[in-house]
């Protein structure tokens, strides 16, 4: 499970203002931003990944619980929604499945997406350590 190992990304930006390529396990993607920020708008910014992130990890959890389950859900659509900020960073979570489920399964399925392991990381308290180190020469 997630939780036992060390998981980590990279990012790296040059002189491109601002690509920046990330890297987790074998997966490549740019994040950028908009052009009305100065980007070129080569991929989704970075408060675009946050929200990205919760809402696949919430269509996932659900899924898999329901086909756990055997419940009728024949698609599953989250919506993440987020800003502005005022004194607290608050995010929306919207979802839509496409089926037949009873009330039951219908409560179960929203107790559920809260179960999502990228939920649990953004109520918990979180720390980061951030360190920082300077290489000279070329990359």
């Amino acid at each position: 499970m997630e939780s036992s190992e060390i998981l980590s990304a990279t990012a790296t930006i040059g002189h491109d203002l601002y690509l920046t390529k990330l890297e987790a396990r074998s997966h490549a993607i740019n994040a950028d931003e908009p052009t009305d920020a100065g980007g070129k708008d080569l991929g989704p910014r970075p408060g675009d990944f946050v929200r990205m992130g919760l809402a696949s990890c919430t269509a996932i959890t659900l899924r898999m619980y329901a086909n756990r389950k055997g419940f009728d859900v024949q698609q599953i659509r989250v919506k993440v929604s987020n800003g502005p900020f005022t004194t607290k960073t608050s995010y929306s979570t919207d979802i839509e499945i496409t089926g037949t489920l009873s009330e039951d399964q219908e409560a179960r399925m929203l107790q559920i997406a809260k179960l999502c392991p990228v939920h649990k990381i953004l109520t918990n308290p979180i720390e980061i350590e951030t360190q920082l180190r300077t290489l000279t020469g070329k990359p």
